[in-house]
């Protein structure tokens, strides 16, 4: 049974390239603005078209849900991380950073909720940095109490990598499709 998609309502610009992308061979009146952008929710990366006259900044928060759109005219599609200018590479990491830190109590909740995968791997143990000892003391460790923050975390768990970079370099690996399985970025 197929998934139902995944919308984003709000996106953050990593590029804005106010003339199309430069390779693009049409005419300059055939060729439209595109921002590049990833989801604040979902963590997809897609492109843009803003409005006639709108000029975005990378960092801007722009708002693309089903009501009025205040700068962006209409979505093109989800874009591949390999599809990404320089910049927007640039700008990705940063920008994954501030997510995870805004919606921290999200990801604080995967160590609390987190499941085995089959008999042999835990949903931990896909976490950059955290190997079966770790997984097993956060495991003992929540079900004494659960986790309230990343710092709580580092603070119960003896010698633990800084959780918040794991989430992060997690979300990475799912951007760039370098596992099958799927926790923070929606396909």
């Amino acid at each position: 049974m197929k998934q139902p998609s995944v919308r984003e309502e709000k996106a953050i610009v990593l590029d804005f390239l106010p003339h199309g992308y430069p390779l693009d061979m049409r005419p300059l009146h055939m060729k439209s603005a595109i921002a590049q952008a990833i989801g604040k929710d979902h963590f997809i990366l897609l492109e843009l078209v803003p409005k006639k006259g709108i000029f975005l900044q990378p960092h801007e928060e722009v708002y693309m849900g089903e009501g009025k759109r205040d700068k962006i005219h209409h979505i093109i599609g989800k874009i591949l991380l390999d599809k990404l200018t320089r910049t927007a590479v640039i700008g990705l990491d940063k920008v994954v950073k501030e997510l995870v830190e805004i919606d921290e109590k999200r990801f604080v909740e995967f160590f609390n909720k987190a499941q085995p995968i089959n008999t042999r791997r835990h949903q931990l143990e896909l976490l950059p940095g955290i190997g079966k000892k770790h997984m097993w003391e956060i495991l003992e460790q929540r079900q004494i109490k659960e986790f309230e923050s990343f710092e709580d975390i580092k603070k119960r768990v003896k010698l633990m990598p800084d959780p918040e970079r794991a989430i992060i370099k997690r979300i990475l690996v799912e951007l760039a499709g370098e596992d099958k399985y799927k926790f923070f970025v929606s396909a």
